[in-house]
């Protein structure tokens, strides 16, 4: 099969799952022997445009007419079967789907986050759930609240491109590949074609790294925002340290735009290591040496990347009981879900999950075993090809039903 991969990749300054989930996707294919090839745009080169040039990126975010005639030329020219849509953020636009269109292309699309429905993508705002722009022909709530970035401004574009281009997005792609089924759900109930939305959960490589013993540390291994959770687990750590500790330190390890506040809170604590972003190797070296992987995210998660990493390792979660966790995380047989916002909760499974080691040890045996029957790479390539079948099939068949 010939596939075209269209991505705008994420600023590297930050830890990207989704940029992560791209190129193995990649990798995938081209190991089984497809031929892929990737259409891409990067945020980090924005900052080397002319002041000019910068300026205009916000007008580019709704449409972007070049990329159009750029991604048509080469879609005539190589003809794929395929083309597999993931972000278009700020520099790509949904032009993408009107060149597809077109070629004659068929292009699926993964959803990795909620813009489809929310400008930020997150329902969330001031750290607690918000979904006042879900169903309504125009965001103008996220304009209100500066949605993106706090900015009012900086949210415009997104506004202007999620209400606009939101036919195109419905029409012009054959399959909509959720990450989750809570996912689904959200957009199934916003408005979206449910009979285009599929669940096709991300895969994660067989790691060579797999925890051996019970662990050295607790780890929360991602990007340092309010929406992971990050605060919420300073204070749940700040009760646990204050009633004497659970014997190993925590481990936080990423960047992000609490970095600097995390690190003045673990300043001087023997209790907690801030260690900053790490490599793929050193990362997968950090989960099997956990007693266990926090994720206690406030937003609902679309996926959780992490805690399938974590299972890959036989390494057990614990995780907010809420988004793609639930379906991710077996309350009290592959891990613990506390309830979500609640330090307290937090602080009890984590307090309990160190306390028996025994258990962690099961719980990381059964969290591999959901990984190898669920998220493997054999699965994951698997689903992938049979959605580029269905999606073409559908194509040939939507053509041949209008001749």
């Amino acid at each position: 099969m010939h596939v075209l991969v269209v991505h705008n990749r994420y600023a590297s300054a930050q830890p990207s799952g989704e940029n992560k989930v791209v190129d193995q996707e990649v990798e995938l294919l081209r190991a089984a022997g497809h031929r892929v090839g990737v259409f891409e745009r990067r945020s980090d080169d924005i900052a080397a445009r002319s002041l000019l040039s910068k300026a205009a990126v916000p007008l580019l975010v709704p449409w972007n007419p070049a990329v159009r005639t750029e991604l048509a030329a080469r879609l005539r020219t190589e003809r794929p079967d395929i083309v597999h849509v993931h972000n278009v953020f700020p520099l790509l636009s949904p032009a993408v789907l009107a060149a597809c269109a077109d070629a004659g292309v068929p292009a699926v699309a993964t959803l990795h986050n909620y813009t489809q429905v929310c400008p930020p993508g997150t329902l969330q705002r001031d750290g607690r759930p918000c979904t006042e722009c879900v169903g309504a022909a125009a965001p103008l709530p996220a304009v209100r609240h500066g949605c993106y970035r706090g900015s009012r401004l900086a949210t415009v574009p997104l506004a202007v491109s999620m209400s606009v281009n939101r036919r195109r997005w419905w029409s012009g792609v054959e399959r909509f590949l959720c990450i989750s089924a809570a996912q689904r759900d959200v957009l199934v109930r916003a408005g979206m074609p449910a009979e285009r939305l599929v669940v096709k959960h991300n895969f994660v490589p067989d790691p060579d790294d797999r925890r051996s013993g019970a662990g050295e540390h607790l780890l929360h291994l991602g990007r340092l925002a309010e929406a992971k959770g990050v605060r919420l687990l300073m204070a749940a750590w700040d009760e646990i340290a204050a009633s004497g500790g659970v014997g190993v330190p925590l481990v936080i390890a990423g960047a992000g735009p609490l970095e600097r506040e995390v690190s003045a809170w673990a300043a001087g604590r023997d209790d907690v290591r801030h260690v900053g972003l790490l490599d793929a190797a050193e990362s997968r070296k950090a989960v099997a040496r956990s007693v266990a992987v926090v994720a206690p995210s406030t937003w609902l998660e679309t996926f959780g990347l992490v805690v399938v990493e974590a299972m890959a390792a036989g390494v057990p979660a614990v995780a907010a009981g809420h988004g793609a966790f639930v379906e991710l995380v077996e309350d009290g047989v592959t891990g613990l879900l506390h309830r979500p916002g609640e330090p307290g909760s937090l602080a009890a499974c984590i307090r309990r999950i160190a306390a028996e080691p025994a258990l962690g040890r099961e719980m990381g045996q059964a969290a591999r075993r959901r990984y190898e029957q669920g998220f493997s790479p054999a699965v994951g390539l698997e689903r992938l090809v049979e959605e580029y079948r269905t999606a073409i099939a559908g194509r040939t068949e939507s053509m041949g039903g209008s001749r």
